[in-house]
């Protein structure tokens, strides 16, 4: 039974380990996409272009 316990301890502390490391490793790739979505969407909604994208098409 301890010998249970030490197991599910051990196996929680690699995940969270590995989820530490992938959200390090991905986090700036995030904060770069979230950006250049601003950046789009600012620079479409100052030019005011009359285009009209894939969700208004009928």
């Amino acid at each position: 039974m301890v010998w249970k316990v030490i197991g599910i301890v051990v196996v929680a502390l690699i995940a969270f380990w590995i989820i530490g490391a992938l959200v390090k490793a991905l986090l700036p790739i995030l904060v770069i996409a979230a950006i250049g979505t601003g950046v789009y969407l600012l620079y479409k909604a100052v030019t005011g272009s009359n285009d009209s994208g894939p969700l208004t098409k009928a």
